[in-house]
Parts: structure tokens; sequence; C-alpha cells
């Protein structure tokens, strides 16, 4: 049916990119699928628009991904930079890794994606003898928890303020 589909509105269908991702605890069985002749791989995770689905909907594998990514940037930026400028570093983290990280729920995500951060700054000059929330409050940088706290909240209030616009 999607290969006729295809094939009528003269569309390419890239057969690596397709996969058959089950959602969920119950297990469906085990039947090929197929698109014009070529079966698909069943696949406990996948990519779609950048994110990765898992089987059960959690982040965890993107968030995973994401704090790698993020650690490699980080890691990247303080090898790259001659200048051992503190607030040149911080703004290039800032601008370069933080758009990389994930909002989670779960503890466990959160103190994983805390870590790209309490990293960083552990290694910036003169303050790796302190404490996190130390280097922070020095750095004048929030918590990324409480950034995405003041982003939710930033959200919320135009959500309110474009609600009350339109009624």
């Amino acid at each position: 049916m999607l290969a006729s589909w295809a094939q009528t509105w003269q569309l390419t269908v890239s057969m690596d990119k397709c996969c058959i991702l089950s959602i969920g605890r119950a297990q469906l069985p085990v039947t090929d699928v197929c698109i014009d002749g070529q079966t698909l791989s069943s696949v406990p995770s996948c990519r779609d628009l950048g994110v990765i689905i898992s089987h059960n909907l959690k982040p965890a594998i993107h968030i995973a991904q994401m704090v790698t990514k993020a650690h490699q940037r980080a890691n990247a930026i303080l090898r790259s930079f001659v200048s051992r400028d503190v607030a040149l570093l911080v703004r290039v983290f800032i601008v370069y890794v933080r758009p990389v990280i994930w909002s989670p729920q779960n503890v466990h995500d959160i103190e994983q994606i805390e870590q790209v951060q309490r990293g960083v700054t552990r290694r910036l000059p003169g303050l790796k003898m302190y404490s996190y929330d130390a280097r922070l409050s020095k750095l004048n940088v929030p918590s990324l928890e409480l950034q995405r706290l003041h982003t939710d909240s930033i959200v919320l209030q135009n959500s309110i303020h474009i609600r009350r616009c339109e009624i």
C-alpha cells in the first residue's frame, strides 16, 4: 500500500530509514512486514525527527545520547580555546552545549544532564576547589534544573498571556 502510494506520487521510500517499532509491553506476534518486497527490521528504538523513541516511550536512550554529545562538545571547547578566560568559556558553553541538552522528568536523567555542567565548571581555571553550588554562584550561572524551571515558567506565562489575548 505504501509502495503503491509512493509510486503514484513519484516518491521514493528510503528503506534504510524504515523499521518496525512496537510500543508497549505486549509483544505482537512476529510477522514480516514488507514494503516493495523488502522486509522491515524490528528495532527496540528508532530516531524520528532527531529524537530517539524507545519501545517504552521513556527518554533515557535519547538523554544518554544527548549527554554524550554535550560532553563531547564541552571537551572540544575546553581543548580548542587557548584563552582561559572564564567568562568566555562559560559563554561558549551556554551557547554551544546547553542547547543540546534535553529536559527530563526522571531524577537519574536530571542528574546525568547536570553532570555535564558540573564537569565543565570543575575544569575552569581557579574553580576546581569549590563545590558545585559555589562554582555556579561565582560564575553567576543557574543550575540546569533551575534553568529548565525558569524556561518552563516563561512558556507557561506566554501561553496564559496568549490565551487571555484570544479571549
